[in-house]
């Protein structure tokens, strides 16, 4: 008897228990064939309206987006060979769905009809915009092209999606195929009794004695902040800068020429000059030319005091230990010495006031605060791991607003870095306002032996960030799916996750969750100042690295690929301006580049640095009227969470802050300016 397919049957939650990995697959065909005769019905409409044809579109294939969803996310989170296996084999054939789509001439005639006749019709602004996203969707996938030209396009579309997947696969085996193993303690001092700890279990997991530190984020900051050997510091971090740029089967250099040349190639068939031309014509700002204006104003303010900053390490790192040179692998832990002797500020002094529970709390009871939001836990939900908590958030009416999963821990099978995904995305029928499912995924470190999980006050200001993300996500209120939470232009979706971050440096905020685990104490004011002091602490190097990220992103999508001989060269040449210590040889940061070569960022990792100045700009609007206002959390919410991609960010921005955002706030905020 064949065995039924959960995943092809109706549901709400993710059933994870019933699921077995090899039923994705034939889930995922038969749910592409299910979308495939949606398309055709609406393709053979007979007399096209918006809706019958946009409408209708923006609910087809919805049983495929919750199968794929799924699978994405466990790839993500949960991954092992099989799964990795199964995303390879069903990418490229999710690609040829989707470019079949675009390029089913029927269809885009229905699509084309409605959007010539938009001015005769009464559209809402949230209508208007389903239509012109739509059309814009099939004419940038090559709806005008002639066959031969789409074919082409279609087996770039392919490539690329295999090609992406195989990069990040690339950089995941060289960072588990590293561990630094260290079997003499005297070796690790600086290290903190946790830390330690940490790297203790992580030795006994693998069988080994003493102390295993690895290139994942709460193995690897620590260590390159606090180790006081030179050496190990030295060969942890050429270990995580050679992450895809060594002579293995994990090397990348090749991958990302593929990578970048397909993109010019697709960008040209479709009439742009480069990739980042097609990108930008869909963001806030609009072209390469105003990207490349925007990082080096910020440049030209930053530069002089990041050289300031640097100046000050090395003198400090020279009066402490005589070092005559400042390496790379010093930076860290000299910046750390330097800011605990300027701020008397320590990450294992803070800690202990932030145990990862208070903080989940704290970050609730700001989004109650600010939009009369309760999260009740479940323990009813299945997840896919035991160390999922599920909860139900509710309004200030008790209302079910979204089903809000968390994830915090490193293990193996979960990427590094920190992110935040949905299982459902919130929309409504005739009938109800679906709501939504939004997931966090971090890696903070375990609760110790005899400790709770305790965070760096950076692991706090992430979670903020990932919750601000799942705020846009889960209190959606749109009509239209792919209008919804955070499917918004690209340099607009970092604002609601970057402006959640000030709370983090807020007394009133604080107050509500930073208390120590053992004692109660409330975080003491002093470190509160000081904390707001040292946040702009090195925001010079710190402005000067992300621009440096922004001026390669844009370099690699603006150049001539088939000029482009040697990776190491080019990115060298790429972070010119922004270098001020040197760079080595040995390390080559696009190899690892996931943002862009993997994620959705290419030709717009500068939007982090955009939405900076939105953020910094709009949070200006809750100082001025108390950080838990009301009126302008109101306000926030109304034009800014509920209304995802129903209108141009820009007149979304300006319905909020009455204006247009103003970088002068970012630097004020940041301290380079007055």
């Amino acid at each position: 008897m064949i065995k039924e397919n959960p995943l092809l049957e109706a549901f709400d939650l993710p059933q994870f228990s019933t699921i077995d990995v090899e039923q994705f697959k034939p889930a995922i065909l038969e749910a592409i064939d299910m979308a495939k005769s949606e398309i055709n019905s609406i393709a053979n409409v007979e007399k096209p309206n918006f809706s019958n044809t946009i409408e209708a579109l923006d609910h087809a294939g919805y049983q495929l987006e919750r199968i794929t969803q799924i699978l994405f996310n466990l790839n993500s989170a949960e991954t092992n060979d099989q799964i990795q296996q199964i995303t390879q084999e069903v990418s490229p054939l999710l690609s040829d769905f989707q470019n079949e789509i675009m390029t089913n001439k029927a269809l885009f005639e229905n699509v084309k009809a409605v959007f010539d006749v938009k001015d005769t019709l009464d559209l809402t602004d949230e209508q208007a915009m389903l239509l012109d996203k739509n059309y814009k969707s099939f004419v940038r996938n090559g709806a005008l092209l002639n066959a031969t030209d789409q074919k082409s396009l279609r087996e770039i579309d392919s490539k690329l999606s295999t090609l992406s997947l195989q990069f990040g696969q690339h950089v995941l085996a060289d960072t588990n195929a590293y561990e630094l193993h260290v079997l003499d303690k005297e070796a690790l001092k600086g290290l903190t009794p946790q830390q330690l700890e940490e790297a203790q279990d992580t030795a006994k997991q693998k069988g080994k004695e003493g102390y295993v530190f690895t290139l994942h984020y709460p193995s690897y900051i620590p260590f390159m902040k606090f180790c006081k050997n030179r050496s190990l510091r030295k060969e942890l971090y050429l270990a995580f800068g050679k992450r895809g740029f060594q002579n293995n089967e994990n090397n990348n250099e090749d991958t990302i020429i593929s990578i970048v040349t397909l993109r010019d190639k697709r960008a040209k068939l479709l009439g742009y000059e480069t990739h980042a031309h097609y990108v930008l014509e869909e963001r806030m700002a609009r072209s390469p030319e105003t990207v490349q204006e925007f990082l080096e104003e910020l440049l030209l303010k930053s530069k002089p005091f990041a050289e300031n900053e640097l100046e000050e390490i090395k003198a400090f790192a020279k009066d402490t230990d005589g070092l005559e040179t400042l390496e790379k692998w010093d930076l860290a832990f000299y910046t750390e010495k330097l800011k605990q002797k300027k701020f008397n500020l320590d990450d294992n002094i803070l800690k202990p006031y932030f145990p990862l529970n208070q903080v989940i709390e704290g970050v609730f009871e700001v989004a109650n605060r600010l939009y009369g939001l309760t999260f009740e836990q479940v323990q009813d939900v299945e997840t896919y791991h035991k160390d999922v908590n599920v909860y139900n958030v509710y309004d200030s009416d008790h209302n079910f607003k979204a089903t809000f999963y968390t994830d915090f821990h490193p293990r193996v099978g979960k990427r590094g870095g920190a992110w935040m995904t949905s299982y459902k995305s919130q929309f409504k029928t005739k009938e109800k306002n679906e709501r939504p499912q939004v997931s966090i995924v971090c890696n903070f470190s375990k609760p110790g032996k005899d400790t709770p999980a305790l965070l760096t006050f950076n692991e706090v200001t992430t979670l903020f960030h990932e919750f601000g993300h799942a705020l846009h996500g889960m209190l959606a209120d749109t009509t239209y799916r792919s209008l919804s939470g955070t499917s918004v232009r690209w340099d607009f979706v970092e604002l609601p996750s970057q402006i959640l971050e000030n709370w983090c440096y807020q007394q009133d905020a604080l107050e509500l969750f930073a208390k120590h685990y053992e004692t109660g104490e409330t975080l003491p004011q002093k470190y509160i100042e000081q904390i707001k002091a040292a946040s702009n602490f090195n925001e010079g190097i710190q402005t000067l690295r992300q621009l440096s990220f922004g001026f390669l992103d844009l370099a690699w999508h603006t150049s001539h690929p088939a000029k482009i001989k040697d990776v190491k060269s080019f990115e060298t040449e790429a972070f010119k301006t922004t270098t001020i210590l040197e760079e080595r040889q040995e390390t080559c940061m696009s190899t690892a580049f996931s943002h862009i070569f993997q994620g959705g960022y290419s030709a717009g990792y500068y939007s982090y640095k955009w939405a900076e100045v939105l953020d910094a700009d709009a949070f200006e609007a809750f100082k001025e009227k108390g950080i838990f206002n009301k009126e302008v959390a109101s306000s926030f919410h109304d034009n800014i969470l509920a209304k995802g991609g129903t209108e141009d960010p820009m007149i979304l921005y300006k319905k909020f802050r009455g204006k247009e955002p103003d970088p002068e706030a970012l630097l004020k905020r940041a301290g380079m300016a007055h």
